[in-house]
């Protein structure tokens, strides 16, 4: 059974939203509402106000990470992280199937972005004068961003946002020269966060290539968190760490009930988390919470997360 401790989900103490990121590795973001919950998954103190504050703060950084996917990052861990995850061979495909083309796309997004703060998609188009619209404008984000050019700030009206790294940082990020000091911080970082675990699942989960990710295995160490005694029941987002962070999720969900979670089209539903094991699905609107287990469940075991979700909206 995967540890629900390793992923931090038995709530230890005075954790802020830096260090549960920091402990993590890094936490999945391409949806920004399910992120924030992942960090009340983890904290029965910290509000959502801390969070987005620790965000404007540049405690912690969303950006492209492992995989290529959004991830929040600490800024201290951004120069190694980047080293491993960055790579502008999508970016450019990416842009090449949209149209924008030229020798000069890098100097032309770090120009529009240089000096402005966080910019919206529409701002972007605007400075970019024609040469990138819709997706075209985030796929010159991303190549900035594998140069060390570009982030993506804070929401501005619920639109993202995107952004110089020397305004947001005062610095572009610099990306660590020792690609096996990388390798042993990546590794050791993950194997703290996701036991029990194999090379393969790193590889899975960093989008490394199998052999490195052994090399990496290799170079590290990390002892396995003890044990909780008392169950630990969590209603975890989507996308939550816990469901990204190895290869497979046979260990934790049952075959029969695998398109409840995940029923295609990249949709990936909230569970419900009973000693580790996937027991249902949940939903929102607003803050009125309605939970689908698969099949009965104790009278009132979930009555205190939804309470908690209530109270972090």
């Amino acid at each position: 059974m995967r540890s629900v401790e390793a992923q931090l989900l038995h709530r230890p103490p005075g954790l802020g939203a830096g260090e549960i990121v920091r402990r993590l590795t890094a936490m999945q973001a391409q949806d920004i509402p399910s992120a924030l919950l992942a960090f009340r998954a983890r904290s029965a103190t910290l509000t959502r106000a801390a969070v987005e504050d620790s965000w404007h703060a540049r405690e912690i950084v969303r950006t492209w990470g492992p995989r290529g996917a959004l991830h929040f990052v600490h800024a201290d861990d951004l120069p190694w992280m980047h080293t491993l995850t960055s790579s502008a061979t999508t970016a450019l495909r990416r842009l090449g199937e949209e149209g924008v083309t030229g020798d000069d796309l890098l100097a032309l997004i770090a120009g529009a972005l240089e000096g402005q703060g966080p910019l919206t998609k529409a701002d972007l188009e605007e400075r970019l004068a024609g040469r990138a619209r819709g997706q075209g404008v985030v796929h010159l984000v991303a190549l900035a961003a594998h140069h060390g050019l570009a982030v993506l700030g804070p929401p501005r009206a619920g639109k993202p946002t995107y952004v110089h790294t020397a305004d947001w940082l005062g610095a572009p990020i610099v990306p660590e020269p020792d690609r096996e000091r990388a390798l042993r911080e990546l590794a050791t970082r993950y194997r703290a966060a996701h036991h029990p675990a194999a090379p393969e699942d790193l590889a899975a989960w960093s989008g490394l290539a199998l052999g490195e990710s052994r090399t990496a295995w290799a170079l590290s160490s990390a002892q396995p968190p003890p044990p909780q005694e008392a169950p630990v029941v969590r209603l975890a987002p989507a996308f939550d760490e816990y469901l990204m962070g190895w290869r497979s999720r046979d260990p934790i969900l049952p075959a029969e009930h695998a398109r409840k979670v995940f029923p295609g089209g990249g949709i990936l539903r909230p569970v419900v988390l009973v000693d580790g094991t996937i027991k249902g699905t949940w939903g929102r609107k607003g803050a009125n919470v309605t939970v689908q287990p698969f099949g009965e469940l104790p009278e009132g075991l979930l009555d205190d997360e939804i309470a908690d979700i209530r109270r972090f909206l």
